[in-house]
């Protein structure tokens, strides 16, 4: 296993050796256990930054979704007893528009290999077994063995040790991952989905990640080292960060979010004596459309009646 995921072992330990030199220089040596905390959640914003292009993707395709929505419906009532050709329509329906109903898994698909191979890398500290570039760096293989969190080994995991300690903040940071991705997931439906596409096959996936994803996490969160939950914790919170700063600035047509933008706008607009700017659709309507000037042709007629005349 080691030896397939060895390009990903050597990429996330070299990126963590990379911010453990950084802070090291700025905070000093002797900081262990804050040295390697902030080098595991420099690996996150290194691979957060990489997948922004792979979210403006979900975000564009979770637009498309919404757009699709009447149509999915109308599909449903018409192929409403044929669930074969129903799923044969909604596909083809999917590819003509170029939507792809996954999208909005590919951050989390993609993140696996990198969190997979985190744990594997901590696995190896716990069990004094070098793996990626730590087997040439027997020094700071050592000094991320012994750096900790609360007291607690980054290393270790729930069920891996009988600390108590340990397991009180191990048992907190399983707590506050699976919380941060539940409360993540349900802000996108709650603000920035309309009512409309809280129906349908769309609805229904979006509810499975919703409430399958934070339990998945809970069961498999008890053994995972302490870093790769911190891992999972950051990442958590800069996807809520991503989604809250989308939602107040970039809300999707027809949701409370946008409803709540525009009232900010009116607000400011008050506070500030200018004129309140309707919203696009209104604004269409309230400009009047000049009427057409038809220019009469004349009447075609013959040389012998242009001759009379």
């Amino acid at each position: 296993m080691d030896t397939v995921l060895s390009p990903l072992l050597y990429l996330v330990s070299w990126i963590m050796i990379g911010w453990h030199w950084l802070f090291d220089t700025l905070i000093g040596i002797g900081h262990d256990g804050v040295n390697w905390t902030l080098s595991i959640i420099g690996l996150v914003i290194v691979i957060r930054t990489l997948l922004i292009p792979l979210f403006v993707r979900q975000i564009r395709s979770q637009r498309k979704m919404q757009v699709l929505q009447p149509q999915l419906r109308e599909l449903q009532k018409k192929y409403k007893g044929d669930r074969e050709r129903l799923q044969q329509e909604t596909m083809k329906l999917y590819k003509d528009s170029g939507t792809n109903p996954f999208a909005s898994c590919l951050p989390i698909l993609l993140q696996a290999p990198f969190l997979f191979a985190l744990f594997r890398v901590l696995d190896g500290i716990a069990n004094d077994d070098p793996r990626g570039a730590f087997t040439n760096h027997q020094g700071l293989f050592e000094s991320a063995g012994s750096a900790q969190i609360f007291g607690a080994p980054l290393a270790d995991s729930f069920l891996s040790t009988d600390v108590l300690n340990t397991r009180i903040i191990a048992a907190v940071m399983v707590v506050l991952m699976v919380a941060s991705q539940f409360i993540t997931q349900r802000q996108i439906m709650r603000k920035n989905m309309p009512k409309e596409s809280l129906e349908g096959p769309f609805a229904q996936q979006q509810k499975v990640l919703l409430y399958v994803l934070p339990l998945v996490f809970a069961f498999s969160g008890v053994y995972f080292p302490l870093g790769t939950v911190l891992y999972w914790l950051t990442s958590n919170i800069w996807t809520m960060a991503q989604q809250l700063y989308v939602i107040r600035r970039m809300p999707a047509p027809g949701t409370e979010a946008e409803q709540a933008q525009q009232r900010r706008r009116e607000a400011k607009a008050k506070r500030k004596g200018q004129p309140i700017e309707a919203p696009a659709e209104e604004a269409k309507e309230q400009v009047e459309v000049p009427p057409q000037v038809v220019r009469q042709q004349p009447k075609k007629t013959t040389r012998s009646q242009r001759k009379k005349k």
